[in-house]
């Protein structure tokens, strides 16, 4: 909370005023967990649509909140900065378990996991053809040559795919992991994950069910940690980041392959697309925010007469503590 002092008398009346009422409270609260959209606060407070919209407006001001348009849609976040110390000051002070927070936690959870299973659905209905319906970027071949170039070629440990789909990429970099997990929500998904892994003779690798948000890996687990075309469908991506970067070993990467920003609204109903791309400085600050260090950012565009299709960019960050000789992760005896 060091920026506290950096706040002038105005500015520390202002956001104690802008603060001060109890629905702006209740959001600013809900915010603390994770990212809303105007839609989302409305379900959860019970609210209208244009009350809703005001608070928020107003939080916005005062730099308490941040906005963060993305096509149709408008996702609010906690301010950084002193505005955002403050906030987070005041929120340390309330009760968690006072009757109204909590019951906007339960109602908030809920929502997510409607969210939840509309996406568990959809990929339920798509898992057998997957890979195929994957051609709305570049060629696949060609974001798998960037993966490889950018992980390089030398030989690691241990590697987590998070949301691994039908297994693509733990057939892909087979040849230079030790032992590898592939993480999905869906069992449909596993199931041609497995067939998929089975029939390529891949051996070193196992695929189970989990959370992205929650995973039940050990701290300092991993070598590499992949998420390929996984944080456009999630509510929080900034968090799933913070869940892969305390799995990641000292010294560990972490790749993320995601679309570029785009304006396909039909995505979100079709596709069960919750983000339309990702920016590389909102990218840069949650891998800094997880305590990561970005040391490739590469942008894979379509040919020019490819216009339709989208641009996927590649991230590459690292764990910036110094490497130790911590023991070979045992998935057998230590992941559940």
């Amino acid at each position: 909370m060091s920026d506290l002092h950096h706040l002038s008398l105005d500015s520390l009346l202002a956001g104690l005023r802008n603060a001060g009422e109890a629905t702006r409270l209740r959001l600013l609260a809900l915010l603390a967990d994770g990212e809303l959209t105007v839609k989302d606060a409305t379900v959860i407070l019970g609210q209208s649509q244009p009350r809703i919209s005001r608070h928020l407006k107003l939080l916005t001001e005062a730099g308490l909140v941040q906005r963060f348009p993305e096509g149709a849609w408008v996702f609010y976040r906690l301010g950084d900065g002193a505005m955002g110390d403050l906030v987070r000051v005041l929120l340390s002070r309330l009760d968690p378990a006072d009757a109204v927070l909590a019951g906007d936690r339960v109602r908030l959870a809920a929502t997510r996991r409607a969210k939840a299973e509309a996406a568990a659905a959809f990929f339920a209905s798509k898992a057998k053809t997957w890979d195929q319906e994957r051609s709305l970027h570049v060629p696949e071949a060609a974001v798998e040559e960037a993966i490889r170039a950018a992980i390089g070629d030398r030989p690691f440990g241990s590697m987590l795919d998070l949301g691994t789909g039908t297994g693509s990429l733990l057939s892909l970099l087979s040849d230079q992991y030790g032992q590898a997990l592939g993480i999905d929500a869906s069992h449909d998904m596993l199931t041609v994950a497995r067939a998929n892994l089975a029939r390529q003779g891949v051996k070193s690798a196992q695929v189970r069910q989990g959370d992205i948000h929650a995973l039940n890996v050990p701290t300092d687990s991993f070598d590499l940690i992949s998420v390929h075309q996984v944080l456009h469908y999630l509510d929080d991506p900034g968090r799933a980041i913070e869940e892969a970067a305390r799995a990641l070993r000292p010294g560990g990467r972490l790749l993320i392959v995601d679309f570029a920003p785009h304006h396909l609204e039909f995505l979100r109903d079709t596709h069960a697309h919750r983000r339309l791309g990702f920016a590389h400085d909102q990218m840069n600050r949650w891998l800094r925010d997880a305590g990561l260090d970005v040391v490739l950012t590469r942008d894979l565009a379509p040919d020019a007469g490819d216009a339709d299709r989208l641009t996927v960019t590649i991230w590459l960050a690292r764990d910036p503590r110094i490497v130790s000789d911590l023991p070979e992760l045992n998935m057998t005896q230590e992941v559940a």
